[in-house]
């Protein structure tokens, strides 16, 4: 095989159009910055201003509004800051390009517990610090982190009204968020009572539902204590007649240290409870559930003996009760019916603690019983817990393990005075803190509470309007909403919005006083002295006191829930009517039991009640999942598997660069690694990759694909600029968006298939791209234009059209350029939402004449590419099924051969196909088939299709003359034989400028380079 010289080669080259282009292989860190200036401050100031004004029929533009749930301003950003924002910047973006005018103005939750404790942590401060220097600290804390949270964000290319930028310790929102509480105490949905609420020792304060986190291992001690009874005279003469003696009965409880707040004991009234004889404690009886006699005989390691049996619950309700040893001042107390009580564990009677369980408090508060719970903020028993002997339990801590322990305080003493009967250490499911991890008990203290049950009936109406995605959250959202039935909503902290309530201090009591008048002076005094004046003041300034109040009062001390805070974020958008005031909710799984159900139970309050215009804050509610290492593991530093956001636009995660080393390089200098560092866009299409509405993994064989796909983005842009700006052929075109619109509808007859299958794949990936964008399904539009790139334009489409471009005529060229034009920028306008960076910094390489002429593609509107060919979608379709049927039989012949180092280049050979005449009748298998087009189709010399019998005989000359071929057979229909593929050696001579052997002479060239050399 006779091979070019390199005189011969060179001398040709001139004459070749090679694309050259400087567009780098990774993002430049110097021109950064204007890039993202230009994708982010510049595109949402246009969109905001050219989209405000009406349009010539005199509609006004649509309008989109995403409110962004507010991050704690407590600490540096993280890989889940990351999915969220940009998951949220990325449905903004395909917005704007469908013509809308969208609105993201980003926030920060300033206050409450996280920032407080951080703050304090930070000056070495304890629990007993002043209120002021409190608010101080945290305010501060919570300033320096949104600037710095801020920066983070908008290194990523999120886009929105930074400079608005709400945060919820402002005058303004705290305000607003007043003003909503007043109107829901107006509607009587706001009280105060002393009842059982979540209650955090570590953190001194109440908690709601949605600031609990739970310990599935946890461990406790349960405890078995009998209690001697009084038994009535009816009850003695009739069920137990014959019962001599002293009669016991015991309970189970897992947690003993509420055993000084005991008020009853519950039994359920069609129980069956049996008498027991215990030989071991000399012949005790003993009343339980008849149903637990043989797992109470198991506790106790013993056999008990059964005196009686066929007790009903009916029968003790009423007629027995006992004393309290911790409350013996209290007199006897009852045993009652419980409809909560049951035989599945424990003894089948129930300790009722009012004052620890809201079950055990529903049930004795409304047979007058009253509640109570001796323990201080700290959860250590008070005085109260046993006054006659205050030293025994003063002190000892419920959450404690060691001597301090209340558990083993109580349990100590109830041994001593041979009450308690055994201990088990068991572990199960147990609520801890969100934000130390460490135990929450229940504890009665008062407290202010939104009442929930009587909204509960409107905000499940007003989801029904609601696009849950995914839509199994729906279910999710609901069954909290129609768990609840109050809201606690104070918090004993100092960094927050106070409760506006008083307190009446004189006449020897302190009465928590709140009215309208109370609430509409406080907010007026916020307003005009600031929020922090409410702690700076004397206690009983009388600024504060409404000029309705006589008698003396102090300021209270609790602050708002934080989730009331964010809760109320709804305020800032303009009112819809009868329309909720977002278009898009979007944050992460945990916030159904926290913003989501805080912002629709505030929205739904503010509403007149029972109204058929009842609506929810948000059109559409998005739910995302956690993070999770590769392994699937949740992230936490003890595990050492967390990942910074930095880390990736870096590209630290992923295996340093190897370079070649160059001739005289010192070895001693640039020692240090360098990374494969792709910017924010790595970050961004690491997210856009991502199912969001799962949890999400990352690692770095995720990161590596993400890398890889910019490369390929980049390379395959880079390519595309070269062709768009060949200085011996410019396009034809003036403007993108003319070729986008004009030529489709020009196409011929006569333009060669390759460009008709590459512009009908083009259409169909565009449309279906926005299809899923448009249900905000990213990731499958990332995976459609990454498929896209690879399979369709680097393996295929731009395989064929190589020769044609570097080396056939300059018409051929620019009629190529049209297509190519179209597929580059509907390219950036598909990844435009995506990687703005990306498309920012081609844009800014497309060639001043068209960029000019053109829109930039993350301002044009995004609708698919739409096509106008004679043939229909379907025969388009069966073409390219038939080029991938026959491509595959070519290239597996072409294989074979190279093995048997027959040919190296695919230009190296010709192809005659075979088909049966059905196969022949459309299609490419048509006899009168462009052989040039196919042949460029398939990358080969020569292309020709034939009957049977024709390859036959080709078949016998090649095996006559010794020449090398190969064979494979390919089904147009599955299963189903239709022809046979033979690549042979080419029956012509090699151009020595195109390289394609088709020239009739050695070294001469082929008549189609004669042509363009001579153009």
């Amino acid at each position: 095989m006779l091979t070019p010289t390199r005189i011969l080669r060179a001398s040709w080259s001139s004459t070749l159009r090679l694309p050259k282009s400087s567009f780098p292989a990774r993002p430049l860190p110097e021109s950064t910055a204007e890039y993202l200036r230009r994708c982010t401050d510049e595109l949402y100031a246009w969109q905001q201003s050219s989209r405000s004004a009406p349009d010539s029929d005199g509609n006004l533009p649509q309008t989109f509004t995403l409110h962004d749930g507010p991050p704690y301003a407590n600490g540096p950003l993280h890989i889940g800051h990351a999915l969220n924002k940009i998951t949220k910047d990325i449905i903004c973006r395909f917005e704007v390009g469908q013509g809308k005018r969208v609105s993201y103005v980003p926030g920060w939750d300033c206050h409450g517990l996280p920032i407080e404790i951080k703050a304090l942590q930070a000056q070495n401060a304890g629990a007993n610090t002043d209120p002021v220097s409190v608010r101080e600290a945290a305010r501060e804390l919570a300033a320096r982190t949104v600037e710095e949270q801020k920066k983070g964000f908008r290194a990523w290319a999120v886009m929105g009204d930074w400079d608005n930028a709400y945060k919820t310790m402002e005058k303004g929102f705290e305000i607003r968020q007043l003003d909503i509480f007043k109107r829901m105490y107006e509607k009587g949905l706001i009280y105060r009572e002393y009842k059982p609420v979540y209650w955090s020792p570590s953190s001194r304060t109440a908690l709601a539902e949605a600031e609990l986190e739970y310990d599935e291992n946890h461990r406790s001690t349960a405890a078995f204590v009998r209690f001697p009874v009084d038994i009535s005279k009816e009850l003695r003469a009739g069920a137990l007649a014959g019962i001599a003696g002293s009669l016991n009965i015991a309970i189970w409880t897992t947690t003993p240290w509420t055993l000084p707040a005991n008020r009853a004991i519950g039994v359920h009234k069609n129980m069956e409870y049996s008498i027991v004889q215990d030989p071991g404690k000399d012949d005790e009886l003993t009343l339980i559930a008849s149903s637990r006699v043989e797992y109470y005989q198991n506790v106790l390691g013993r056999a008990l003996n059964l005196i009686r049996e066929g007790l009903l619950g009916s029968d003790l309700v009423g007629n027995l009760k006992y004393e309290n040893p911790f409350q013996k001042q209290n007199g006897y107390q009852p045993v009652i019916h419980g409809e909560f009580v049951t035989d599945g564990s424990g003894t089948g009677l129930v300790h009722l603690a009012p004052g620890h369980g809201m079950d055990d408090y529903h049930l004795c508060i409304s047979l007058g019983i009253a509640a109570s719970a001796p323990l201080d903020d700290a959860g250590s028993f008070t005085e109260e817990a046993f006054p006659s002997h205050p030293e025994v339990l003063r002190g000892m801590s419920v959450i404690e393990k060691d001597e301090k322990s209340a558990t083993k305080a109580v349990t100590k003493y109830l041994d001593s005075i041979d009450m308690l009967r055994a201990t088990q250490t068991y572990r199960h499911k147990y609520p801890i803190d969100w934000r130390t991890k460490q135990p929450v008990i229940v504890r009665a203290t008062e407290q202010w509470f939104a009442n929930v049950d009587e909204i509960k009936e409107d905000a499940l109406k007003a989801m029904i309007d609601v696009i849950f995605m995914p839509e199994t959250s729906r279910a999710r959202l609901e069954s909290f909403v129609q768990g609840r039935s109050q809201w606690c909503i104070s918090r004993q902290r100092a960094w927050g919005v106070p409760i506006p309530y008083l307190y009446r201090v004189d006449e020897g009591r302190k009465d928590a006083v709140m009215d309208s008048k109370v609430i509409e002076n406080a907010i007026s005094m916020i307003q005009e002295h600031g929020i922090d004046a409410w702690w700076t003041d004397p206690p009983d300034d009388p600024k504060w006191i409404p000029n309705h109040l006589s008698g003396s009062y102090v300021r209270g001390k609790d602050t708002m829930d934080v989730w009331f805070d964010s809760g109320t974020s709804w305020t800032l958008l303009p009112p819809q009517q009868d329309q909720p005031v977002a278009d898009v909710y979007l944050e992460g799984t945990d916030q159904h039991r926290g913003w989501f159900q805080s912002s629709l139970l505030t929205r739904i309050a503010s509403q007149p009640l029972n109204s058929s215009t009842t609506r929810a804050p948000y059109k559409t509610l998005i739910t995302h999942g956690f993070t999770l290492d590769s392994e699937g593991r949740k992230m936490s530093k003890s595990l050492g598997n967390v990942i910074s956001p930095i880390q990736i636009t870096s590209g630290e995660l992923l295996p340093p660069l190897k370079y070649k080393k160059q001739k005289g390089q010192d070895k001693s200098k640039n020692n240090s690694p360098a990374y494969d560092a792709m910017g924010s866009d790595a970050l961004r299409l690491w997210a856009a990759s991502s199912d969001y509405t799962r949890d999400v993994t990352i690692g770095q064989p995720v990161l590596q694909a993400v890398n890889q796909a910019l490369h390929k983005y980049r390379v395959t842009f880079k390519w595309l600029l070269g062709i768009l700006n060949l200085p011996s052929s410019p396009p034809k075109f003036v403007s993108f968006n003319a070729v986008r619109t004009d030529y489709p509808t020009n196409i011929v007859s006569a333009t060669p298939l390759p460009d008709k299958l590459a512009l009908h794949r083009l259409s169909q990936v565009t449309v279906e791209v926005h299809k899923f964008n448009s249900k905000y399904e990213f990731f499958k539009g990332v995976n459609t234009i990454n498929k896209y790139i690879s399979n369709d334009l680097s393996a295929f489409y731009f395989e064929t059209l190589k020769d044609r471009i570097y080396t056939g005529s300059k018409a051929d060229c620019q009629h190529l350029q049209n297509i190519l034009g179209i597929i580059f920028y509907e390219l950036l306008r598909m990844l435009a939402p995506v990687c703005p960076l990306l498309v920012e910094e081609v844009w800014d390489f497309v060639p001043p004449q068209l960029k000019d002429q053109s829109i930039h593609p993350a301002r044009a509107l995004s609708t698919p590419f739409e096509l106008q060919l004679q043939e229909t979608s379907d025969q388009l379709d069966q073409y390219q099924r038939e080029v991938d049927m026959l491509g595959t039989a070519i290239k597996a012949a072409q294989e074979r051969l190279r093995a048997n180092k027959n040919m190296g280049s695919s230009l190296e050979c010709d192809v005659l196909v075979s088909a049966t005449e059905d196969c022949q009748e459309n299609g490419l298998l048509r006899p009168d088939s462009d052989a040039e087009d196919s042949a460029g189709l398939f990358v080969v010399s020569g292309f020709r299709i034939c009957s049977p019998a024709e390859l036959e005989q080709a078949r016998k000359a090649l095996q006559d003359s010794g020449d090398w071929y190969a064979e494979e057979p390919f089904s147009v229909l599955t299963g189903a034989k239709a022809g046979q593929v033979l690549v042979h050696k080419p029956a012509h001579h090699k151009c020595p400028r195109c390289w394609r052997y088709v020239a009739e002479e050695n070294e001469s060239l082929c008549r189609r380079c004669e042509d363009v050399v001579t153009e």
